[in-house]
């Protein structure tokens, strides 16, 4: 399960999408997010999916990283699931009826939105990483938090720090595998036992987890103190942003998309 965590990975590539200029595709992204949660309808819906697949497919990035990347959230889809099935409330006679347990069609629907929601947002997020280099994303979240910095806010700092957390995810779940697989040799009886004995069993993974972490932290740091790092001030960069007519014509065709998906909330019938 763990090797299956895509998160914060990249996937160097020559592709339009890997082309494409750092703070377009982090704007592209939120815009994603919030059109596929306006999206009430079958239509926006189905417009939100063709447009994931698509651009995985213009990226080349294999449809096996898509299901990779939503193997580890199947437990949340389906509490998800649950929740809403059998939580969510409609009008007239409930399609199923058993005790105090009542299914309507509402929920149903409702349970489908969610899913497809969670699919689309899992996937669509991950292209950011998987496209964008660490440098990269850091770059381009400094440049469009750069107004932040008439108030004083310190934005390079934030942009670092969230590229480092994103850049040490998949480096952590490396190290969990290995210490699961240590202790496993060591006779530790990981997966057998109730919840309480299993919940103990992290004991001897966590310990020894939050010890590498703060050792790769502290060597991080000083390595960073070794090349002089003093914040963004006065940094220069190996390689500038610059917008392209690549860049335009993907921007042109994203807003015509979340121009689309936004209309089918005015022409067909909402779902929820």
């Amino acid at each position: 399960m763990l090797k299956d965590i895509t998160i914060g990975q990249h996937f160097p590539g020559n592709s339009p999408v890997h082309r494409l200029d750092s703070r377009i595709k982090i704007l592209v992204t939120i815009a994603y997010v919030v059109f596929l949660f306006l999206s009430n309808n079958v239509a926006g819906l189905v417009l939100n999916v063709v447009f994931v697949l698509a651009i995985y497919g213009l990226a080349k990035i294999p449809i096996k990283m898509l299901k990779k990347s939503l193997k580890p959230i199947l437990p949340i889809i389906l509490f998800t699931v649950i929740l809403n099935l059998f939580f969510i409330t409609g009008e007239g006679t409930p399609l199923f009826h058993l005790w105090k347990i009542n299914i309507y069609k509402e929920g149903i629907i409702f349970c489908i939105v969610m899913v497809i929601r969670i699919i689309c947002l899992i996937s669509g997020t991950s292209l950011l990483t998987y496209t964008t280099s660490p440098i990269e994303l850091t770059d381009g979240m400094e440049r469009l938090m750069k107004p932040l910095e008439l108030v004083k806010f310190p934005v390079h700092e934030m942009a670092m720090m969230m590229t480092i957390a994103l850049r040490f995810i998949p480096t952590l779940i490396e190290e969990t595998d290995k210490i699961i697989s240590a202790q496993k040799s060591r006779g530790a009886l990981l997966d057998s036992g109730n919840f309480t004995d299993r919940v103990k069993a992290l004991v001897p993974i966590l310990i020894p987890l939050f010890i590498s972490a703060f050792r790769r932290a502290d060597e991080l740091a000083t390595a960073m103190e070794c090349r002089c790092y003093h914040g963004g001030k006065g940094r220069t960069r190996l390689k500038q942003l610059k917008i392209t007519g690549n860049d335009i014509t993907i921007s042109i065709v994203c807003v015509v998309f979340f121009a689309v998906v936004l209309a089918t909330r005015f022409v067909f019938p909402s779902l929820i």
